[in-house]
């Protein structure tokens, strides 16, 4: 166990999850973009698009998340990281066990069931350092329920991704093969990764904006109306009830509104007049968020759920709510974690750089207007089935893919 008593935790780790994740974003937007063809008229479960949605789901954002969590949650829970040895360990294992489970989704996607074991050897390796960290905080809070049920929630999804490996594997099906599928999409993006979300959030939404005096309340119900409408999904999935489904869209449409006007009202306590730029774009995913909760909540009321609608949904989803908020928070981390870790001992001693400095926020907007810009396009190509103006899309998030990953590594040259 780490001797460190302190706080903070070893830079190497969170940063050598988070170069991982930033090269597996970029080589997921160039196999996206080779399979243009395919994915313009609709088509996502061909082997070469299951890759690369995988390499961006679990490469990029996966790895992520991990890394910005080995930095978070000992500051937010107040409790130091388990094992620091272990992490450089997990991520090892991780990082293997993703490459490989890519590779073999795209080659050879019924060995992809030996990889997958690597893979969730890997994540059940992070499970146990978070349980054994989260273990030892001393008081409880609202973050806690969501970063914990967001925790079960990998493990779920994990558990049904092995499911499906299986299937692939043995050519014999234990569960109805679209049930775990839906599941697992559900689980991962609306469990895992909305959840993380909505709990760093309630620290770094008030840490970024100087907010202070704020009421935690609305929360709670944040959480009830969330996780009652993801159980009611999860429900209908199983009974094949269409009105259940409704029912559990439309709550994890209220919920995520309750913390839409939750963090704006957070934001209206705040000292900082002025936002930083790269922070806006994580507050626009929350506007994205918003449109597309509401947009699957209006499409299900339909006596005909056309399955290509929900597909376009989902696609926005993971990029427009779950890669735009990680991008927006990175811009922000990033450059707050190297300046502490660089200069933080050597103010006063000698002239350093401001954390303004770090990185530069004209250059940010021009990206991320970049990478807005590809998603609108993204959303319309899928719309209109069109090849030539998803290529022209794909193109642009590529673009974007390589300029995030340079913007970002050259923090790490200051």
């Amino acid at each position: 166990m780490t001797a460190n008593h302190t706080y903070e935790t070893n830079i190497r780790i969170p940063f050598s999850f988070i170069i991982f994740g930033l090269l597996a974003f970029f080589l997921s937007q160039i196999l996206l973009f080779l399979s243009t063809r395919q994915l313009s008229t609709g088509e996502m479960r061909l082997p070469v698009v299951l890759s690369a949605v995988h390499l961006l789901v679990i490469g990029f954002a996966l790895m992520t998340a991990m890394g910005a969590m080995y930095q978070l949650v000992p500051v937010v829970f107040l409790t130091p990281i388990w094992n620091e040895s272990f992490a450089f360990i997990q991520m090892v294992v991780t990082s293997l066990g993703i490459l490989s489970f890519s590779i073999s989704l795209a080659f050879n996607i019924q060995m992809a069931i030996f990889s997958g074991l690597l893979l969730t050897c890997g994540i059940v390796m992070f499970l146990w350092q978070m349980f054994m960290t989260l273990k030892k905080q001393k008081k409880r809070t609202v973050i806690t329920l969501f970063v914990g049920t967001a925790l079960i929630c990998l493990l779920l999804t994990i558990g049904l991704g092995l499911t499906l490996a299986y299937h692939f594997w043995s050519g014999r099906q234990l569960i109805d093969h679209d049930l775990i599928f839906k599941a697992h999409i559900l689980l991962g993006f609306s469990g895992w990764f909305t959840l993380l979300i909505f709990g760093f959030s309630y620290k770094m939404v008030p840490m970024f904006s100087l907010a202070h005096h704020f009421s935690m309340n609305t929360a709670r119900y944040v959480y009830i109306f969330y996780i009652s409408g993801l159980v009611l999904t999860f429900i209908s999935f199983i009974t094949a009830n269409d009105r259940l489904l409704s029912a559990g869209l439309q709550l994890m449409a209220v919920g995520y509104g309750l913390f839409a006007y939750h963090m704006f009202a957070i934001l209206k306590k705040r000292m900082k007049k002025k936002l930083d730029k790269p922070f806006l774009f994580a507050l626009l995913a929350i506007v994205f968020g918003v449109i597309l909760h509401i947009a699957a909540a209006g499409f299900s009321f339909q006596s005909e759920i056309h399955s290509r609608i929900f597909s376009i949904i989902i696609y926005c989803y993971l990029f427009g709510w779950i890669v735009l908020s990680i991008i927006g928070y990175l811009y922000k981390i990033v450059p707050f974690l190297w300046w502490t870790h660089r200069y933080s001992k050597k103010i006063g001693k000698e002239a350093v750089p401001t954390l303004k400095q770090m990185i530069n926020e004209k250059w940010i907007v021009m990206e991320c207007c970049l990478f807005v810009a590809s998603l609108i396009g993204m959303i319309a190509a899928l719309a209109s089935s069109s090849t030539g103006l998803f290529y022209l899309a794909q193109g642009g998030m590529v673009l974007f893919s390589g300029l995030f990953a340079c913007t970002i590594g050259s923090v790490l040259l200051k």
